[in-house]
């Protein structure tokens, strides 16, 4: 199985924050796995950074270099992604995440999220 980290889930993973349920933990930490992060999800996580709305030591560049370290797949925007977020209906408006939702559609990967919205398209998901 393929897995997509959500935004929040990235972050908590490398915080260690205690939001991250054991069990989720347990599948970015098994190496056996391929785990994934959508270029939205860094992108988010570098305009709430610059905002001051998240705390992050090192910002986006520490971010990266542990996504790297991590053996994480960095998935850059294709067409297929657009092409599908352009037919999503707006049950969800926030646009990182709806692009999080493309992309597990089109690549048929498990998202790692909390997000309710997220579950309401249908994609296969894990918390």
């Amino acid at each position: 199985m393929r897995y997509l980290l959500d935004t929040h889930t990235l972050i908590w993973f490398f915080e260690d924050s205690p939001n991250l349920p054991d069990s989720v933990a347990a599948i970015i930490e098994n190496n056996s796995i391929q785990k994934f992060i959508s270029v939205a999800s860094l992108w988010e996580f570098t305009i709430k950074h610059s905002l001051g709305k998240l705390d992050y030591e090192g910002g986006i560049t520490v971010l990266w270099k542990m996504a790297e370290a991590n053996a994480f797949t960095i998935l850059h925007i294709k067409e297929p992604y657009l092409s599908i977020l352009d037919s999503l209906p707006f049950l969800h408006r926030d646009p990182f995440d709806r692009l999080i939702i493309a992309t597990a559609i089109s690549e048929d990967m498990t998202v790692l999220t909390r997000d309710d919205n997220i579950h309401q398209y249908g994609v296969t998901w894990v918390w």
